[in-house]
């Protein structure tokens, strides 16, 4: 199933010193890429909605993998979805183009599960993705990602450009980003339980009324995915990321809660938005085409992003 050799390839990994660009370059070194032959583009440096950069970053590079996103929670999709839409659609169509021009042997782009319409029956499948229109708090950041697969689709049928597009569900894990305004669910809501704990509080205020249902992958275990795309995925048909294991809000702050020995009372603040009613993917295709299955279950990963955050929260 695995016919890339990753020895003595120059590869690009966008967003590399992130929370899963970390763990991907971990991958990558376990199997078999060179430490010397990895590049990670920093965005201070290197602001890839400028295409000049686009083209320096890719010089050279055997295999680009694109991680790079401006990302966050419903909050910061609600505050700034021009700018969510823009720097994802400049980053990635640019990267893509560039990486054409430049002969890149394999470009690998992961998606987002915003792409997904609103209402996808569960468990969301591939062939779904087109089926409507985006949950309205994350459709410009979603539309933006998604209108990369139809490039990479593009560039393959009139270019034979080899590029491959990977859909992971909901991350969370070690070194996520904690900050409240732009965080995803589950680091949001340890943070707040955290929080709580330190100031004594009884009562837990919690947005949305806890009936959506989300899935949620580990980071290390979402990496070996994306790592096992880049050595096994051939063409461009999209391709989820998942556990295939779908739990409500309620049902996870309950477990955070318990796991945090949190007593208090949780509020559900129902004036604000719940986002999409449901996720869940269907996993079935990732393990067909290169193997993959995911290992980590929910309870013993939030244990380990609690400890994580325990130890190093400021």
């Amino acid at each position: 199933m695995v016919n890339l050799e990753l020895k003595g390839k120059k590869i690009l990994v966008t967003g590399g010193a992130g929370f899963l660009g970390q763990e991907v370059v971990k991958q990558l070194l376990a199997h078999g890429a060179d430490a010397d032959k990895i590049s990670i583009p920093r965005s201070k440096e290197y602001d890839l909605c400028e295409m000049a950069n686009c083209k320096a970053v890719v010089a050279n590079q055997d295999i680009i993998i694109h991680l790079a996103a401006h990302v966050g929670g419903i909050g910061l999709n609600q505050q700034k979805p021009a700018e969510l839409f823009y720097d994802n659609l400049m980053m990635g169509t640019q990267l893509i183009h560039a990486a054409y021009q430049a002969k890149v042997a394999k470009f690998v782009c992961v998606g987002t599960i915003c792409a997904y319409p609103k209402f996808t029956p569960v468990p969301f499948k591939e062939e779904d993705l087109w089926n409507g229109y985006p949950e309205e708090t994350n459709a410009p950041y979603g539309v933006a990602k998604k209108a990369l697969l139809v490039q990479l689709q593009a560039y393959r049928q009139q270019y034979g450009f080899n590029g491959i597009y990977v859909l992971p569900v909901n991350l969370y894990g070690p070194n996520d980003n904690f900050d409240p305004a732009s965080s995803h669910v589950i680091p949001a809501l340890i943070r707040k339980v955290d929080e709580a704990q330190k100031r004594g509080d009884t009562t837990l205020p919690v947005w949305g009324d806890g009936s959506p249902s989300r899935e949620f992958i580990y980071s290390t275990d979402a990496a070996k995915g994306i790592v096992l795309a880049t050595l096994g995925l051939e063409n461009s048909e999209p391709i989820n990321l998942g556990t295939n294991f779908e739990i409500t809000i309620k049902d996870l702050i309950e477990l955070i809660c318990e796991l945090m020995e949190f007593k208090g009372e949780i509020v559900w603040q129902t004036d604000k938005p719940n986002g999409q009613p449901r996720r869940c993917l269907d996993t079935q295709k990732a393990e067909a085409a290169f193997g993959f299955k995911a290992t980590t279950n929910l309870r013993d990963g939030l244990k380990q992003t609690i400890d994580w955050y325990r130890k190093n929260a400021k």
